[in-house]
């Protein structure tokens, strides 16, 4: 069982920087997938970035590359999303997720979910 709480969202401007952190409970939090999406309103959740268990493999969305940047702390049990150069398309509701296993495709095959975090991006 894991237990995911997300912050570190706000309010910024075009071009801003954040740290989204996502901090697991449980004791096999290591072996897992962890993954970062988001769902704006009127739109579907899609897919951000994932990292594999052992922090070595990471794949990204084509809209995120090269701006956003997934990691993590195995030790402190945490995940991090470092979002840089905001843009206001980024606006959505960010959700950290947990799978066992590979990463998958889509949002309902991860079996663990936080509440998520809103970031907004101001043009």
């Amino acid at each position: 069982q894991v237990q995911l709480v997300e912050s570190g969202g706000g309010l910024v401007q075009a071009g801003a920087s954040l740290r989204l952190s996502c901090a697991a409970s449980g004791r096999t939090f290591s072996r897992y997938t962890m993954g970062w999406f988001r769902q704006a309103p009127g739109k579907e959740r899609e897919f951000v970035a994932t990292i594999s268990w052992s922090g070595g493999s990471t794949t990204y969305a084509a809209s995120v590359k090269g701006r956003f940047t997934i990691s993590r702390d195995t030790a402190k049990n945490t995940v991090y999303l470092s979002m840089n150069s905001l843009k206001p398309e980024d606006t959505a509701a960010y959700y950290c997720a947990a799978v066992w296993g590979p990463p998958r495709s889509q949002p309902a095959d991860w079996g663990y979910w936080g509440q998520g975090t809103q970031v907004t991006v101001s043009s």
